[in-house]
């Protein structure tokens, strides 16, 4: 779609008054707030109240009406502040506009030529003749439909005034058409930002909302996105949004949920508060779509959505989602900048963002948490989907070299991640701790092997794992001490043969028959104790400090294969005595942490 012809002329231009604009922008900015306000109200007192006082079918009916005003001021949050940024970007491109016109203008009148209505300009006589030598006469040097283009002027010596008239006309006329179409695109965008009539917001409401934000964003991209420093330290990140003024980070709260929710060393109340709102806009942005995918990652957002609103203990806060790649979702149980001890989840094997993780793996981050309050209140546990873990039907890739490759992408990601923990974390000296089940253990053992390790991790803790790419304790960068394991019997995760025994026993099985694959195997790996991706953890060559688990179901049980001796390391009540040694160390109680034998 082309940009309708313009009336606007340089006068226009010349006399528009930016700041009004911006003054437009600061009342919407002010509704903006003011139904941010009155959500924060609704879901922070009037609700807990509601809970906490009241009971039967008249309060329920409340709570859900009062839900609902809260969505409704979030989504009037969210267009108003839609609204205020369009108006300030349109105000920013326009003055940019005013000065390439106020530019031009100026070496018009310093030169003495006359600017016409219609962006025409008259110079004066200039130069000499080439045969009488008299000056040149002057004229008047027309729009030209191709900037930067004149015609030749073969064997006539031009008025040298004339190309600089011609110049000045140019950019007159490019500051004007340029402000025409911005006039233009910001006005087919704001007339978008409207909602339906009445009292509730439905989710094909939110579905458009996610459509404005991505127009506003497009928008203003010179006027907000290219100052968001991405390829800065965690540090420099905080530092850039502490010395914003609080106009800015509204802006970028109401354009950029998604940059600044996910942007490690922006403040953990501040990213909470970003990726609520993008929460909403993703589930409006997947509504629409009917592929298995999208129907995955909508029940994993409305699940954690649930959560969110249920407002348990620990509280909740949404350090990251996002829809890229298998899906992202950080979730904190607990303030990671105000406690003393925080522990960070990393999941493996067939994690993605959908109802599972939402359900499981968000449970085992409460539950670590949970645990570690027990030993010391001011202790956090976050689950960190940060990036794309092996799938299923794609797991057969682990199987050889490339299987490394997501674990060192996701390790780079826990790095950044822990970085920004650090950096934002108001005690002098906390304590972190990584905590690696299955494929994860993988990936913070790659994180492990970043320039400098992990960033502020003090105690590392694998679980289920099938080697982390190091074959001593002490090589992950924190001593050997401070690497703590759980590995259970009938976990086969943790008996997966290494690359050399798979290798060897392929051969011996080819040629040698079944006898000869069992040699073959024994030979490669004669201490028993190497795993796929390396030493094994929970082995005394490794060194790491082995705690005690329950075995788990036997891989053949009830009359079915089972894996769930994988899965119930942080289950206080399948596994009580793991699930406490997890929360000891995330505590900061190692020494509490009860020894078991090596294999």
């Amino acid at each position: 779609m082309t940009a309708p012809s313009s009336t606007l002329t340089w006068a226009q231009l010349r006399d528009l008054k930016c700041a009004e604009l911006e003054e437009a922008a600061d009342g919407w900015g002010k509704a903006s707030n003011r139904a941010d306000a009155g959500r924060d109200r609704v879901e922070k007192q009037l609700l807990t109240g509601l809970r906490e006082t009241q009971q039967g079918a008249a309060a329920d009916a409340a709570v859900n009406r009062l839900r609902r005003m809260g969505r409704n001021l979030q989504y009037v949050y969210t267009e108003c502040g839609l609204v205020r940024t369009a108006l300030n970007s349109l105000a920013h491109e326009m003055r940019a506009q005013q000065k390439v016109l106020r530019n031009a203008l100026e070496d018009a009148e310093a030169l003495k030529f006359t600017v016409h209505g219609d962006g025409s300009v008259t110079y004066p006589e200039g130069g000499e003749g080439l045969v009488d030598g008299k000056p040149l006469p002057g004229g008047t040097a027309r729009v030209n439909e191709m900037p930067g283009l004149h015609p030749p002027s073969g064997l006539v010596t031009p008025n040298p005034n004339a190309a600089k008239a011609q110049d000045i006309a140019d950019r007159v006329t490019k500051a004007v058409r340029t402000a025409a179409e911005i006039d233009w695109r910001f006005t087919r965008i704001l007339r978008r930002l409207k909602a339906e009539e009445g009292l509730k917001v439905p989710d094909r409401t939110w579905t458009d909302a996610a459509g404005d934000a991505a127009a506003v964003r497009d928008a203003a991209r010179g006027y907000l996105k290219s100052r968001i420093p991405r390829d800065a330290t965690p540090a420099a990140r905080r530092e850039w949004w502490a010395h914003l003024t609080d106009e800015q980070r509204e802006e970028y709260l109401a354009v950029y949920p998604d940059q600044i929710g996910n942007l490690d060393g922006i403040p953990a109340l501040v990213r909470d508060t970003a990726n609520r709102d993008n929460l909403q806009l993703l589930i409006g942005k997947l509504e629409g779509q009917n592929d298995e995918t999208s129907h995955m990652r909508l029940a994993g957002l409305r699940e954690i959505d649930r959560q969110l609103r249920a407002d348990g203990q620990p509280p909740m806060y949404l350090l990251g989602i996002g829809d890229e790649g298998n899906g992202r979702a950080i979730v904190s149980f607990g303030n990671p900048d105000t406690a003393r001890n925080v522990a960070a989840y990393v999941p493996g094997l067939n994690t993605a963002l959908d109802k599972d993780f939402a359900t499981g793996d968000l449970k085992r981050a409460r539950d670590t948490a949970i645990g570690m309050q027990r030993h010391d209140s001011s202790s956090v546990a976050i689950a960190w989907l940060g990036y794309d873990a092996p799938q299923f039907p794609d797991w057969l890739d682990t199987l050889d070299v490339s299987g490394n490759e997501r674990a060192e992408k996701g390790g780079a990601s826990f790095n950044q991640f822990m970085g920004g923990l650090s950096a934002t974390n108001e005690n002098e000296d906390p304590h972190m701790t990584a905590i690696g089940h299955s494929y994860g253990s993988r990936t913070v053992g790659a994180a492990t092997q970043q320039s400098g390790g992990i960033p502020g991790v003090d105690d590392i803790v694998l679980v289920g794992s099938p080697g982390v790419g190091v074959d001593r304790a002490e090589d992950l960068g924190v001593g050997k001490d401070h690497v703590f394991v759980g590995a259970a019997e009938n976990d086969v995760v943790t008996k997966v043969p290494s690359k050399m025994q798979t290798a060897a026993g392929f051969i011996g099985l080819t040629n040698l028959g079944p006898a000869g694959a069992h040699l073959f195997g024994e030979v490669s790996d004669q201490g028993d104790d190497d795993l796929w991706f390396g030493k094994d953890p929970a082995s005394e060559a490794f060194g790491a400090r082995r705690f005690p688990v329950d075995d788990g179901p036997a891989l053949v049980s009830g009359g079915r294969l089972s894996v769930d001796a994988h899965g119930q390391y942080f289950d206080p009540v399948r596994d009580a005595s793991s699930a406490n040694s997890i929360a000891l160390v995330g505590a900061g109680k190692s020494q509490r942490v009860k020894a078991e034998e090596y294999r």
